[in-house]
């Protein structure tokens, strides 16, 4: 397939990382086990607001598996780590994908930001490199996902949220 150009805002294609975005689950497996070393070597978080911090983090945790249980459970048999949609493989939009069109990717920073804050403040630096690798990793599946589906183009404009739905 070819590479994707630009899109409508102009910005540059991101780079594909691999045939099927190989290096992309590569860069996101370095950041899921950093922040799980940052929250199991880092200082853990003062006493004082623990309630309130693990309320936080079931607040964000729970959705958050909700939302990657979801999204994988709507996949199916088309379920993988890569970007690039498989081969023969149907336009998703029921279920989680009715909320938001990357549901894995919002239930995984979901989960990774609860586990910063029930383990250390220095888990919270990954997560927030996640942020932006997430949003370029959708912005990279989007672009194949247009060239794959006829219909993704009109879905994206159905779906107003990229990762986590009423959020972002």
């Amino acid at each position: 397939m070819p590479e994707p150009s630009p899109d409508v805002r102009g910005r540059l294609p991101l780079p594909s990382l691999g045939p099927r975005g190989e290096g992309w689950v590569i860069l996101q497996v370095v950041l899921i086990v950093a922040t799980a070393v940052a929250g199991i070597w880092g200082s853990p978080w003062p006493p004082a607001a623990t309630p309130w911090r693990q309320l936080g983090a079931a607040v964000v945790g729970v959705p958050g598996l909700a939302l990657a249980v979801g999204g994988a459970l709507n996949l199916g048999r088309q379920l993988t780590p890569l970007p690039r949609p498989v081969e023969g493989g149907g336009l998703r939009d029921r279920g989680a994908y009715a909320l938001a069109r990357h549901p894995m990717y919002g239930g995984v920073l979901l989960l990774l930001l609860s586990w910063a804050l029930t383990t250390s403040p220095l888990a919270l630096v990954p997560v927030a490199l996640a942020c932006p690798f997430l949003e370029a990793k959708r912005r990279m599946e989007e672009a194949w996902l247009v060239q794959h589906h006829p219909g993704y183009a009109d879905y994206r404009g159905r779906v107003r949220w990229r990762l986590i739905p009423f959020v972002w």
